[in-house]
């Protein structure tokens, strides 16, 4: 059966040097399932993001992240990208916008680097999940289990490590999100 996500909001949260495809690849499939995403950044009108080994392309911001929130969507989307993730990390109006899906039983799908702003929101105190290899010890040091899978799910989070593994995130993030839906 063909999952429908008509009605559910997800939100995006990047800032400038975000893995580029690691936010369009999801974003592309949650819009094509009917979904309504809105990229949110803390800067006002456009957020670049990064490819591979240099700056990717420049990216509308639907809703500026003073202006976003948390309680208007049903999910989450973290992309990695370790630029885009430090900017975010150091901004206390980013941690709180995530802790609050965390507070709210929502889902959260984060990749890569993704998962490293769920430390300073500290939520991730008992939570199996996966990363890129690189920020193991500070998921683990902050009481995460963490596991090497390509996608790891655990109540309501999905994590995965790399761009290569971009198939089976997208396709676990819609299942969750999916039974966000229609819960």
């Amino acid at each position: 059966m063909e999952q429908s996500l008509n009605s559910l909001k997800v939100a995006i949260l990047v800032a400038d040097g975000f893995e580029q495809v690691e936010m369009t690849c999801p974003r592309k499939v949650l819009n094509q399932k009917g979904a309504t995403t809105h990229l949110i950044s803390p800067n006002k009108n456009a957020v670049r993001g990064w490819s591979h080994l240099d700056w990717g392309e420049k990216h509308n911001v639907d809703v500026p992240l003073t202006l976003a929130r948390a309680d208007y969507y049903d999910a989450l989307l973290l992309p990695g990208g370790v630029l885009g993730l430090n900017a975010l990390r150091m901004n206390y109006r980013a941690v709180e916008f995530v802790k609050h899906f965390f507070t709210s039983g929502k889902p959260v799908a984060a990749i890569c680097h993704g998962p490293q702003i769920l430390i300073d929101a500290d939520v991730v105190l008992g939570r199996v999940l996966t990363s890129y290899a690189s920020i193991k010890n500070d998921l683990e040091n902050a009481g995460a289990r963490w596991v090497d899978q390509e996608v790891v799910t655990d109540n309501g989070l999905i994590t995965s490590r790399t761009t290569d593994d971009l198939s089976a995130f997208t396709n676990s993030m819609i299942k969750e999100f999916n039974m966000e839906l229609h819960h």
